[in-house]
């Protein structure tokens, strides 16, 4: 018998003062069996990054053609792709020519040895941002993991602050790679 996703639920808090974007979210979250609380809530700081009225979870480690996060537009074509972790430069590519923008959120200790392999791989890709979350900083948002959890998430000038149980992380990405009309 097949294990069953958990069930997660956030209430975000977001004030997104670089975008001019305060909202906030009731999200739920299935976490696959396979995935870890690190993962999680990468994928639940990439949308806090990018928080749209269209922006979904898709159906992530589930399926091999939906990214972890996406945005449509109402005709249905891929406006964002999210990925978090360390996809392969076949899964990138393809939808790089899938979606309008692609983004990616590595986050192991590993990441540069990731990035250093498929780097010359993707470099044709004009629509491909990728970033980089510390490891330390990635456990950390681990910490904030629970069934119900209540975050605020505040972002000015590039700098993004994550606050729930008592606890404030200040999030610092290193962006490895711009597409090439960088807009963010």
């Amino acid at each position: 018998m097949a294990l069953k996703s958990t069930i997660f639920k956030a209430d975000l808090q977001i004030a997104d003062m670089d975008r001019q974007y305060y909202d906030g979210h009731a999200l739920t979250i299935a976490r696959h069996p396979s995935e870890t609380d690190e993962r999680m809530m990468v994928r639940i700081l990439a949308f806090v990054l990018h928080a749209h009225e269209a922006l979904s979870f898709g159906k992530g480690l589930s399926a091999d053609d939906e990214p972890d996060l996406w945005q449509k537009d109402l005709t249905g074509a891929i406006e964002l792709w999210i990925e978090v972790g360390q996809p392969d430069e076949k899964r990138i590519m393809k939808a790089c020519g899938r979606s309008n923008q692609v983004i990616i959120y590595s986050y192991s200790s590993m990441s540069n040895i990731w990035w250093n392999q498929i780097a010359g791989k993707v470099d044709r890709a004009k629509n491909l941002s990728v970033y980089n979350l510390p490891a330390a900083t990635s456990q950390a948002l681990a910490k904030l993991a629970q069934r119900n959890m209540q975050l605020q998430c505040t972002i000015q000038d590039g700098q993004v602050w994550i606050n729930g149980e008592g606890e404030s992380i200040q999030i610092d990405l290193a962006q490895l790679k711009a597409p090439a009309n960088a807009v963010r």
